[in-house]
């Protein structure tokens, strides 16, 4: 069930049998030279669409801008600062929370999301800690990055071994690509794997990355193996968000 395709009335009516909501959450940001730049962003809510498929679940909007400041020195990327993306965040929860919902499911598709989306976990337990209401239904959140599952890293590792790498990785442009078969590139790359380092400013990160891969060969990416990794990670994020949905 996508709320954006959904009526107030039928929100409501999902909420008399469930209080749990899955909200994609990505980023704006190169991927690469044969990456979309939307990727971290179509990734999860491929996969939480997938996940509407096969159980009741409510899906949220996809959150698709997130906090990437590493990649502004390449053109098209896009970031919110971590004290924005916070706000956002705390926002998105406090809207639904009104409304009953009290299970937020984080479906993560940005490495660099982590740490901030954390920090508004934090914010919001403070929230609700400081408040003067007193025994009220308190407020439940996960973050589930998308590939961190065990089903998606053997997987992926069977399918990119070394070559998966740590950005603009094979596996998600492959998923991408599922997802928008239309949007598939074919780019050589040189050097065919990229290489390894720790991240910092924009303008550091374009010197050392020059091409934006971190450590991967992205042009090993299919509609084939983006496939088998969809399914794998729907199967994957059914399992772990129907157990966060009936924890107290």
């Amino acid at each position: 069930m996508i709320l954006q395709h959904s009526t107030w009335q039928e929100v409501d009516a999902y909420l008399k049998n469930s209080t749990a909501i899955i909200i994609p959450i990505g980023s704006t940001e190169q991927h690469g030279p044969n990456g979309l730049i939307g990727t971290d962003a179509i990734c999860p809510e491929t996969i939480a669409n997938g996940v509407a498929d096969k159980m009741e679940a409510l899906i949220a909007p996809t959150i698709s801008i997130g906090m990437a400041q590493h990649h502004l020195g390449f053109a098209g990327s896009i970031t919110l600062r971590p004290s924005t993306l916070i706000a956002v965040i705390c926002d998105v929860v406090n809207s639904l929370a009104r409304h009953g919902f009290d299970h937020f499911y984080f479906l993560n598709g940005h490495g660099g999301n982590i740490a901030t989306v954390t920090a508004a976990f934090s914010e919001l337990y403070s929230q609700s800690s400081f408040s003067k209401e007193a025994n009220k239904q308190p407020l439940r959140m996960r973050l589930q990055n998308w590939w961190h599952s065990r089903e998606v890293g053997v997987l992926s590792k069977e399918l990119f071994g070394h070559a998966e790498g740590s950005h603009a990785t094979p596996s998600e442009v492959s998923l991408s690509y599922f997802a928008h078969p239309h949007a598939v590139k074919n780019v050589a790359m040189q050097p065919e794997l990229a290489p390894n380092g720790p991240i910092r400013d924009a303008d550091d990160y374009r010197k050392h990355f020059p091409d934006g891969r971190i450590g991967s060969n992205p042009a090993l990416a299919s509609i084939e193996a983006g496939e088998k990794l969809f399914h794998a990670a729907v199967t994957a994020t059914v399992t772990d968000f129907q157990s966060f949905a009936k924890s107290d």
